[in-house]
């Protein structure tokens, strides 16, 4: 199993308020959460700047390739879909071995 981190810095240069960048942000967190299954959360960094936010994304899947691809998959629809540019952007992987999981199994 692989645990997948995406971050990626959206620059709002349309937005006028906090009000204004909430509303994009949010119709985004929930776009992603719907289409591609995942956690999404507001990075606290840009929480009072008006043009500017960060999301950070966590998934799990088999392996990292998955992973990669579902990244991709979500950096694009999150260009099409922002009213602003994607300016940077992150991914980090945790793999995990058979052994962590057989550690966190109960038995009977």
């Amino acid at each position: 199993m692989t645990i997948g981190l995406y971050t990626f810095e959206i620059h709002l240069p349309g937005a006028r308020s906090l009000k204004d960048k909430r509303q994009v942000l949010r119709r985004l967190k929930d776009r992603l959460r719907a289409r591609f299954n995942v956690a999404v959360a507001e990075y606290r960094e840009h929480t009072d700047l008006w043009q500017r936010g960060r999301l950070v994304i966590v998934s799990v899947a088999q392996d990292r390739d998955a992973l990669v691809r579902l990244f991709e998959a979500i950096h694009r629809e999150s260009e099409s879909g922002v009213p602003g540019q994607i300016i940077e952007t992150g991914s980090d992987f945790l793999e995990t071995g058979e052994e962590a999981g057989d550690l966190d199994r109960e038995g009977p």
